[in-house]
């Protein structure tokens, strides 16, 4: 299950987590008012974002025949970004600067939005082509460059 492949590299607090509330929306109860709590203790304002973006439906899981598969979250700016969960990217500002340049993050609200709608089960579902995914892919490289 996607919560494993998360093991990899997310702290064992985080994994551990994820894994809770997972369990609690198998259950179809509401996410218990500790494991809210641990999320804004653990990521700050950004678990209210992402929390929020989850409540929005911004996350979209694409998929393509061959298998491939990115996330594409609306932004509360209203840009799209695309998020890689399987190496726990996102092409966000934030995480370049926050996650990758300065390590004083985790992960972006964008990536947390998306792992969040995992385990809550309100991840938004596209099926695409092979060719409209790289397209996907290409456009958001075309953005970032400008």
């Amino acid at each position: 299950m996607a919560v494993a492949a998360r093991a990899l590299t997310l702290p064992a607090v985080v994994e551990e987590l994820l894994s809770e509330m997972a369990a609690a929306a198998r259950d179809g109860a509401p996410i218990p008012d500790e494991h809210l709590l641990s999320l804004k203790f653990v990521f700050g304002s950004s678990a209210i974002q992402a929390l929020d973006l989850v409540d929005r439906q911004s996350v979209t899981l694409i998929s393509s025949p061959s298998g491939r598969r990115v996330y594409q979250v609306l932004g509360s700016s209203g840009r799209t970004y695309v998020c890689l969960a399987s190496c726990h990217y996102c092409s966000c500002p934030a995480f370049a600067f926050s996650v990758l340049r300065k390590g004083d993050s985790l992960l972006c609200k964008h990536l947390l939005a998306v792992y969040l709608s995992q385990v809550m089960r309100t991840c938004q579902q596209l099926s695409v082509s092979d060719k409209q995914l790289t397209d996907v892919l290409l456009m958001e490289r075309t953005q970032e460059a400008s």
